[in-house]
């Protein structure tokens, strides 16, 4: 940091004697109306500044009723605690926010524009309090003057100087122009925007490129537009809107939306969670902003954001979590110490955060989608029991007016959709049945094994080795929420397959850096049933093995095999690992037999056939498999697992299942059925059922599957070979739904097959199918029909994304 010369010891009063044209802005500027007062009609910034404070602020609740009034008076009481801490000196504005690092400087203006909401809104207890005022001026002087300026190189991390600060500045610059007496000034307003416009230059918004894309861009964007709001600079405005424009595309790598629905940024990371909250929330506010105006955004390439809450971001949403498997280094955070409120960063947090930003871009969407949105959003409200939408404190008092508003709208809430959702260019996978959910986590050398950065998550090692979470319809909502990351095993996640071999933190570098040399990830889907598959490498290890997913009606049916390592340690797959939380004692029954509930003592099973774990569901093993159990008591805290996070130990109990493949294993294998929650007695005869399930085969170069009464086959194959009635002559995936007769009207018995390349070389594949077909019905164009008759033949010309092609036949 460079050194910051030393200022006067100021009194709050005395700062503002001396601030240049009266910092209270008594001298009035030109064009900053009174409270209250209506601006005229053609000083249209003063009309948009008017817009974003009430964006910010809210509108249209009552200030004395709950939820808003508890929000309100809390605003209050940390504006006043803020107001009595307030130590201007060299270094910082409050002793404990040093400005290096220059986190410090954006948890400063944090608490700055805080004080501005307790002044501007109304029932904080400090609503147009004049000492409040005063030293919410004294602090944005002060942190001009000693550190955000225009003399200031910018130090450490980049997203605090080009976002974080400004952003947080210029909302409360705004707020005080709006209800301040004759504004904030024109003196210090002019020497904040000027340092806005250092730290972050037009520049920032030329090329497409580094830093400033997706949501960075939307970020920067934000920031841009409403610095020229508030110095009426018509030119910066028209910049803002003109740079969003590259966002709203699909790309075809690297950051932003993919037309598949995915959502990256950093480059390698699957951030449809928090980044894609980032830029939604900002799209929504620019939209809202600059809606009707001269800047409005009318390039049409928007309705892609649009289109994507229902494609790409409702899917990852259940029960109003979102899926920690895109939440990217976001799920070690916790409990942030620098988080005045105390507010738990989780699933749930997160979730909701994505539900808020879209009740605010519904404001600028089509009547029908806005319809169809706030009957998601009703849906979400009331079906997260772990976590009340409409009382969260995360929530800011215009989230909530928003949110109660759609809550008692006519709207009827949507349901948890059934089906599945495949997103091949960011590795991941949602499975979603009648009554739970299931997500999938991947690697391979276009999505990382893990993010982490700026201390955060330096033992996500694992979560993308196949990492399988799962959810209830009306249980375990909580299951990764209490308290699991900090006290999970990092070895065991659930669905993995890992060598035990020690890692270091940050493991393989930061930032996404880490990646397998995998190609082969990926699978194909009809929209309701999957076939998935991962050529797993171990990070930092010799571990490789192949692993399948096959996604149906009431289980996912979980395929490993050449599991083969040299790391000199045992390799494991990890059936499950269920959190139980802080005293849970669900029962585990193996074979019917109820075990033991000691903690820390292992369970070893020869042959175990099924197991239940109460009030969660079971798994199911074909033909009977060696298994171990552990239920143990684990505890650590966030700042274990995150720098920045509070040090409070938590402690809670698991309940793991494992296959143990030995040490330095050659070709190991297994094979189980995930059934979230399955009854003891439905376990136990789908174990006795042989002829359920028929596994056609299992290893290195292929692993597929038949279940005669759903009328699947389903195969991936890792090279050319064949497995049971289909075969490949490359690697490929290949789903097979049979129909019966009627299906479609009229057509007689059917079949649907659906094929992917997830190798993605492009290369073209021929898939045979030795099952009588009488005729092609549809086909894909990617899709040349070569033979029918006693076997369907067919020539596929891939494409290098991993999508799904289909066929339609008629049987004989």
């Amino acid at each position: 940091m460079p050194p910051v010369p030393a200022l006067p010891v100021w009194s709050r009063r005395g700062f503002l004697a001396a601030s240049t044209a009266g910092a209270l802005g008594l001298a009035a500027g030109p064009a900053h109306a009174t409270p209250g007062a209506a601006a005229p009609a053609a000083d249209e910034f003063a009309t948009l500044r008017r817009r974003w404070c009430e964006l910010t602020l809210g509108t249209g609740f009552d200030p004395a009723a709950p939820p808003y009034a508890a929000a309100l008076q809390e605003t209050g009481a940390l504006a006043s605690t803020f107001q009595a801490s307030m130590r201007p000196a060299a270094g910082s504005l409050w002793p404990d926010c040093r400005y290096d690092p220059p986190s410090g400087i954006t948890q400063s203006y944090s608490r700055l524009h805080t004080m501005a909401q307790a002044y501007a809104q109304p029932g904080t207890g400090r609503t147009g309090d004049p000492g409040l005022a005063e030293a919410l001026v004294t602090g944005l002087g002060h942190l001009e003057a000693t550190v955000y300026n225009t003399a200031t190189t910018r130090y450490g991390n980049w997203w605090e100087w080009q976002i974080g600060s400004p952003r947080l500045l210029l909302d409360t610059v705004a707020l005080l122009d709006e209800r301040l007496p004759g504004g904030l000034g024109d003196a210090l307003r002019g020497r904040c925007l000027a340092a806005v416009d250092h730290f972050v230059p037009d520049t920032l918004l030329g090329d497409y490129t580094g830093t400033s894309t997706g949501a960075n861009r939307v970020d920067l964007c934000r920031v841009v537009a409403l610095r020229g709001v508030l110095g009426r600079a018509p030119g910066k405005i028209a910049l803002a809107r003109d740079a969003l424009s590259p966002v709203f595309p699909y790309v075809t790598k690297g950051d932003g939306l993919h037309a598949d629905g995915s959502f990256i940024q950093h480059t390698w990371v699957a951030y449809s969670g928090t980044y894609g909250y980032v830029l939604l929330d900002g799209l929504g506010r620019l939209f809202t902003l600059l809606g009707g105006s001269s800047w409005r955004i009318t390039d049409p390439a928007r309705q892609i954001i649009f289109d994507s809450v229902e494609r790409a971001w409702a899917p990852l949403l259940h029960n109003g979590l979102m899926m920690d498997l895109v939440n990217g280094r976001a799920i070690s955070r916790g409990y942030l110490r620098s988080d005045e409120r105390h507010v738990l960063r989780s699933d749930h947090y997160h979730g909701h955060a994505l539900i808020a930003a879209v009740a605010l871009l519904a404001r600028s969407a089509s009547s029908a989608e806005r319809d169809r949105w706030h009957g998601m959003i009703k849906g979400w409200i009331a079906r997260d029991r772990t976590l009340p939408v409409l009382t969260d404190r995360q929530y800011t008092v215009a989230d909530l007016a928003r949110l109660h508003a759609i809550a008692a709208s006519s709207a009827a809430p949507a349901p948890e959709p059934v089906g599945h959702r495949l997103f091949p260019a960011m590795d991941r996978a949602v499975h979603r049945r009648p009554g739970w959910a299931a997500g999938l986590a991947m690697a391979s050398d276009r999505i990382t094994y893990y993010e982490n950065g700026n201390g955060e998550n330096p033992r996500g090692w694992h979560t993308g080795a196949g990492m399988l979470s799962w959810w209830g319809a009306d249980f375990g909502g909580d299951q990764y929420t209490d308290a699991f990351w900090p006290t999970v095993d990092p070895y065991r996640l659930p669905g993995t397959t890992v060598s035990t071999k020690r890692l270091a933190d940050n493991e393989g570098g930061g930032w996404g850096e880490p990646k397998p040399a995998a190609r082969w990830v990926g699978g194909t889907t009809d929209g309701t049933f999957a076939a998935i598959g991962q050529d797993l490498r171990g990070l930092s290890s010799t571990l490789t093995a192949r692993k399948s997913w096959f996604a149906l009606a009431d289980c996912v049916v979980c395929l490993g095999a050449g599991i083969t390592a040299r790391d000199g340690v045992p390799a494991e797959t990890v059936v499950d690992n269920r959190c139980l939380g802080e005293s849970g004692t669900a029962a585990l029954t193996v074979d019917g037999v109820p075990q033991p509930g000691t903690l820390g003592e292992p369970l070893a099973f020869r042959r175990a056939h099924w197991a239940h774990l109460a009030g969660h569901g079971g798994w199911v093993f074909p033909g009977g498999a060696p298994l171990k159990a552990l239920r143990e008591a684990r505890t650590g805290s966030w700042h274990d697992i995150n720098s920045t996070s509070s040090p409070q130990p938590f402690t809670r109990r698991y309940l793991t299942l494992w296959h143990d493949h030995g040490t330095d294993p050659t070709d190991a294998g297994y094979a189980y059925l995930l059934m979230p929650g399955a009854t003891a007695r439905t376990l136990a005869a789908r174990a006795a059922d042989r002829r359920w399930l028929t596994v056609l085969a299992n290893d290195a170069g292929r692993q597929a599957i038949a279940v005669d009464p759903l009328g699947v086959t389903a195969a991936n194959f890792w090279r050319a070979g064949g497995a049971g009635p289909l075969a490949s002559s490359g690697p490929a995936s290949v789903l097979v739904r049979e129909r019966p007769s009627g299906w479609p009207a009229g057509r007689g018995r059917t079949a649907r097959l659906c094929l992917a390349a997830p190798d993605r070389s492009g290369d073209t594949l021929e898939i045979t199918w030795s099952r009588p077909v009488r005729a092609v019905l549809a086909h894909d164009p990617a899709i040349e029909v070569l033979a029918t008759g006693r076997a369907l033949r067919l020539r596929l010309t891939p494409g290098t994304s991993c999508a799904t092609h289909t066929c339609t036949v008629r049987l004989r």
